[in-house]
């Protein structure tokens, strides 16, 4: 009777409020990126709903985030968003795992054009999330001319009013293009014609930044800009009366991408993770909060009217692309160096 009465007691207390075994709390999502990649309702609830926390960290640069995954061997991070030539590299030095797809049930949303890239040709280590062209974007109330291409910013009316982004590939591309050659070359001869034609577009330049150039397009401080596909969207979003210009030349374009390290902490929480974001609807939130080209094509039918001509690929738009890749060490040291003949001939 006596063993009856504590088995008693002791079945009370355990169903005792605040006597119950309380869940293990997940362990975070360690997340590493850009600053601002991701709507924070997204994240709250993404948190609430799996129990993961996250732990999100930043870099400036993609070498920044290369640098610090060598050093810790591919751990440290669970998942970790980045440019697509930092990832071949990231590959090429066996610092990135392969994905198990089994865990991410939308992975068949991904929009097979960001699919099968030079990075990841078997599409073995990444998820596209956003990606983005060289757009030129203007005033017509204050350009005197229809901008067509890359050699149009050439325009002696143009003097002192172009604003461009501080990658050199991308700008000295752009000289590249106007020849017709290919963003990739090696030829050295060939990027040093196209640094002596870059040179002399300089008198057109007054800003060269990577930071909130739409403002000035917006402002008035230059009238054209050659910029990211986020700025342009935000600066349609202010002024629907700007033009877009998709260059005639070619437009060069990028991808930005999802990987799990090698030896990430916890990557049950990255695949978690990634799923979340691949959601039709949860994607489209996204990428109208980052202003870059939806990588999901479940997500294109979400987007709404005021973003989907931004943020989605027009028909056929695809053909006229060319990704800029890694190139050889000897070319790219010749790119630095006409990059730098340019800030100078620029005054920046």
């Amino acid at each position: 009777m006596k063993k009856i009465m504590v088995a008693a007691i002791l079945a009370a207390l355990v169903l005792m409020p605040g006597c119950a075994k309380k869940e293990e709390a997940k362990p975070a999502l360690s997340l590493y990126t850009w600053e601002a990649m991701f709507p924070q309702e997204v994240l709250d609830a993404f948190t609430e709903e799996t129990g993961y926390p996250i732990t999100y960290s930043n870099f400036d640069f993609d070498e920044t985030m290369l640098a610090k995954l060598e050093a810790s061997n591919g751990g440290d991070y669970d998942l970790v968003i980045a440019d697509d030539y930092i990832i071949e590299e990231a590959v090429n030095l066996g610092l990135v795992s392969q994905l198990d797809k089994s865990k991410l049930s939308n992975y068949g949303n991904i929009n097979p054009v960001y699919q099968k890239p030079f990075y990841d040709p078997e599409d073995l280590y990444t998820v596209p999330y956003g990606a983005g062209v060289q757009t030129i974007l203007y005033n017509p109330d204050k350009v005197l001319l229809d901008i067509n291409g890359y050699k149009d910013l050439w325009d002696s009316t143009l003097r002192d009013d172009i604003g461009v982004i501080a990658n050199y590939r991308v700008v000295n591309g752009l000289a590249l293009k106007v020849l017709g050659e290919s963003y990739n070359t090696d030829d050295l001869d060939v990027i040093q014609q196209a640094g002596d034609r870059l040179v002399e577009l300089a008198p057109n330049i007054r800003l060269i930044k990577d930071d909130n150039l739409q403002d000035d397009i917006l402002s008035g401080e230059v009238a054209a800009i050659v910029g990211y596909t986020s700025m342009v969207t935000m600066a349609l979003i202010e002024n629907p009366n700007l033009k877009v210009v998709f260059p005639e030349e070619g437009i060069g374009f990028g991808i930005m991408a999802a990987f799990i390290p090698s030896k990430a902490p916890n990557s049950e929480a990255a695949y978690a993770f990634l799923d979340y974001i691949m959601d039709p609807e949860r994607g489209a939130e996204c990428f109208e909060y980052l202003g870059y080209y939806s990588t999901y094509k479940a997500s294109d039918p979400f987007i709404s009217d005021e973003y989907k001509s931004f943020l989605t690929l027009p028909e056929g738009f695809a053909t006229n692309m060319e990704m800029i890749q890694n190139i050889s060490a000897e070319a790219n040291e010749k790119h630095e160096q006409i990059w730098t003949l340019f800030k100078n001939a620029a005054g920046q």
